[in-house]
């Protein structure tokens, strides 16, 4: 098993929009401010409000959830592995015995046409001038 690194958990930082401090949620303007223990404990208060309310949910659903995630992920590992992999294979396959019957079909009707075409038109008398 990979060595965690529990200093850094967002190192691809796949959350970097989730993180939201309490200047980002709140701010007073000059012209309406609060005491200053107010604000101080609005801080104190939100600041512990949000880190309770993540690690209380992440100790009761975090565990459960992974275990969920972790197996999605196998089994999209396995679909692909198995399902999806060899049947793009397969229809390349089929695509490619297409496109050479088809680039037959074009080279052995359409590519004549228009070469008769082309000679017929580059000898009218109107292309000339």
């Amino acid at each position: 098993m990979a060595d965690i690194d529990l200093s850094n958990r967002d190192p691809q930082e796949l959350n970097s929009h989730v993180k939201v401090e309490f200047e980002d949620v709140l701010g007073e303007p000059e012209s309406a401010r609060s005491i200053d223990c107010v604000w101080i404990n609005s801080y104190k208060c939100f600041t512990f409000g949000k880190n309770c309310m993540y690690k209380f949910l992440s100790t009761v659903c975090g565990i459960c959830i992974a275990l969920g995630w972790g197996c999605e992920f196998g089994y999209l590992a396995f679909c692909h592995v198995w399902c999806c992999t060899p049947g793009m294979k397969c229809y390349s396959l089929n695509l490619g015995i297409l496109q050479k019957c088809w680039g037959a079909c074009l080279n052995c009707y359409l590519v004549p046409l228009c070469e008769a075409c082309s000679v017929c038109f580059s000898k009218a008398p109107f292309m000339n001038k």
